[in-house]
């Protein structure tokens, strides 16, 4: 990359004003080195080949350049189609997009993914949208529901192309691609170009720019970092639980937004702590008194949004936490870079909420160090620290000048009331403690991880190896091994309508079942690919809407029709191109022979022994089994 592009500002950059407004608030006055190669190209109208690690800034390398192309005065149908692999991603690219645009009165962003319903995403796209973020899944449902049209699709970006690779959406990737309009603009990222990836880009990119990005993120090594997995509701109490046990010197704790840091604050003032907010909104003198303060010890926690704490160098920092989890790894870097300075020590925390895992992944990876999970201090550790603290108090008080009056007043009250000064004393504890309780009761705030959690961060395959070991690989037309005829105890077998004839693998169906239906992959038992269906154990307390998004998902172009299997479904029908292995066929002669004899209608569907009745009954909505009505089976709730 060329000098001049790495010292290129965003104000030097042809970006419409508002996303340079929005841009300046958030603290990016220079652009990362692939914003700065991509975000020309992009606006120059070619086609972007990119290849860089999640957290080096792609997502406003390509959200920024389109963005700054939208038609908002256009809400007939979307302009911008971003893919993304997984819910969590898709969630987080749709927010930076809003968080971009924040100026851009009327664009309208909308996230599409498995696992949410269907309703409000047909009310607003209805309405109108301009971007639409979403999984290969569901984006393919609603373009074959024609409730997501593409005629207006003007730009389109496939984002971390070699993760959906590996989850088995490449297939239904090229099916969106080939439906989208011959005029259009596109960006493919990925962290590496495997010989698939690269052939996807031969076809469908039109002589790309060719953007190759190392990171060279790194951490200070004197830095201990940690991450506590935490819900959203339970931070501030987590948070205060840390401030409580951790001896600290000063503190700057990172949130995301203006309003959160006035907000927490207040909240940790209440709670006796002396702290006070940084922000943009924040004129420049009371920032650097609030900074010198810090310094000199009057002040010891600053709350901080990631522009405001830009420049803050306080060597007696020894604590950053990172109340809100940032947008990338560099945001990442340099907020614990506020502490460990000057050759000290320092420590820094991420609280990270169960969606959030995927970013927790992006930082170690972009900085090239394992940041370990930490537990929070035990209920017993803080009432001990508790009361060690309020011991020291009575003690300070007691050598403390001018207790004589008061000790005056105790003892007339004692003789007055003939009391136990021990009950005195007791009494006066609590008059200062007031109505916070002295010790804290014991609850759970951390969520518990998951092994999905960790697998994936340990970088198994949620969809290949280790799902192929323990479903079916083809060997010829049998199962791999043998399996019992009922799924075990507190599982259901289901019978999913795609199988060996459609070139499906086990990888295409976990990632079809944990984006849809919100599923964790340990929880996927195990798969069997045969000809024309598969099986599969889940959970046996799926609600019926969990099942019915799962069986309205798309893998290899073959809708899933998930329903409960009783060991007797029939093969399904092989795919149009390929219907050569009909005689070879032994599930279900009957069907093979209304099928040679012309019958054309949905394989599901009960015929007649005389054919006159051919097609009129069908299995909607019940097990593929003669005579066995779905109410016997126990879904859950």
């Amino acid at each position: 990359m060329s000098t001049d592009k790495q010292e290129l500002m965003f104000d030097q950059l042809d970006l419409a004003a508002p996303l340079l407004k929005a841009v300046k608030e958030l603290g990016y006055e220079q652009p990362s080195p692939i914003q700065a190669e991509a975000i020309p190209h992009i606006l120059n109208g070619h086609d972007i080949l990119g290849q860089a690690q999640t957290g080096t800034g792609k997502t406003a390398a390509f959200a920024l350049p389109f963005l700054s192309k939208v038609d908002l005065s256009d809400t007939s149908a979307p302009q911008v189609l971003v893919l993304a692999p997984t819910r969590e991603l898709a969630i987080q690219v749709a927010e930076a997009f809003q968080t971009y645009s924040r100026y851009m009165p009327g664009l309208h962003v909308l996230p599409i993914y498995g696992g949410s319903g269907y309703d409000g995403q047909l009310r607003q796209l209805k309405r109108g949208v301009h971007v639409v973020v979403g999984t290969p899944g569901r984006v393919m449902d609603h373009i074959k529901r024609k409730t997501l049209k593409l005629h207006n699709i003007k730009a389109m970006v496939l984002d971390e192309a070699d993760e959906m690779l590996r989850m088995g959406f490449i297939d239904d990737v090229e099916w969106v691609l080939d439906n989208i309009p011959e005029e259009r603009q596109i960006a493919l990222f990925s962290a590496t170009m495997p010989p698939v990836i690269r052939k996807v880009a031969n076809k469908h990119l039109n002589d790309p720019k060719v953007v190759k990005i190392e990171s060279a993120t790194t951490t200070n090594e004197r830095i201990t970092q940690t991450y506590l997995p935490v819900k959203g509701p339970h931070k501030l109490e987590a948070l205060t639980r840390i401030l409580e046990a951790k001896a600290f010197e000063g503190v700057i704790i990172f949130v995301r937004t203006k309003n959160a840091t006035t907000e927490l604050a207040e909240k940790l003032e209440a709670r006796g702590y002396s702290s006070a907010p940084i922000n943009g909104d924040i004129v420049q003198k009371q920032r650097e008194r609030t900074i010198d303060r810090l310094k000199k010890g009057s002040l010891d926690i600053l709350i901080a949004t990631d522009v405001a704490a830009r420049g803050i160098d306080v060597e007696r920092v020894t604590l950053v936490v990172n109340y809100d989890i940032p947008y990338d790894a560099e945001a990442y870097t340099h907020r614990i870079g506020r502490t460990g300075r000057a050759g000290r020590e320092g420590e820094a925390i991420l609280f990270v909420a169960p969606r959030e895992q995927r970013m927790l992944q992006t930082i170690e990876r972009t900085t090239r160090q394992k940041i370990e999970p930490m537990k929070l201090p035990s209920v017993d550790q803080i009432n001990e620290h508790r009361l060690e603290n309020f011991k020291k108090k009575i003690t300070d008080a007691m050598v403390a000048p001018g207790i004589e009056p008061f000790y005056k007043l105790v003892k007339e009250f004692q003789e007055e009331h003939d009391s136990d000064p021990v009950n005195i004393a007791a009494a006066l504890a609590k008059l200062l403690q007031g109505d916070e309780p002295l010790f804290l009761q014991d609850r759970p705030l951390q969520y518990q991880e998951s092994s999905y959690d960790r697998n994936d961060r340990r970088g198994r395959d949620r969809g290949g190896r280790d799902r192929d070991s323990r479903g079916g690989r083809d060997r010829g037309d049998r199962p791999r091994r043998e399996r019992s005829k009922s799924a075990p105890e507190g599982m259901t077998r289901f019978r999913i309508s795609v199988g060996r004839n459609h070139k499906v693998k086990p990888g295409n169906i976990v990632g079809a079942i944990a984006n849809e239906g919100g599923i964790d992959s340990k929880n996927i038992g195990p798969i069997e690919i045969h000809d024309g269906f598969t099986t599969v154990d889940l959970p046996q307390d799926l609600n019926r809407e969990t099942i019915k998004t799962i069986g309205n998902a798309w893998v290899c172009g073959q809708k899933m029709s998930m329903v409960p299997f009783d060991g007797n479904a029939p093969a399904g029908k092989p795919p149009r191109n390929d219907r050569s292995d009909r005689s070879d066929r032994s599930d279900k002669p009957r069907r093979d022979k209304a099928d040679a004899d012309g019958n054309k209608s949905n394989p599901y569907k009960k015929a007649s022994k005389d054919g006159a009745k051919k097609g009129k009954k069908t299995y909607k909505d019940k097990p593929i089994s003669k005579g066995k009505p779905k109410s016997t089976l126990k879904l859950g709730k």
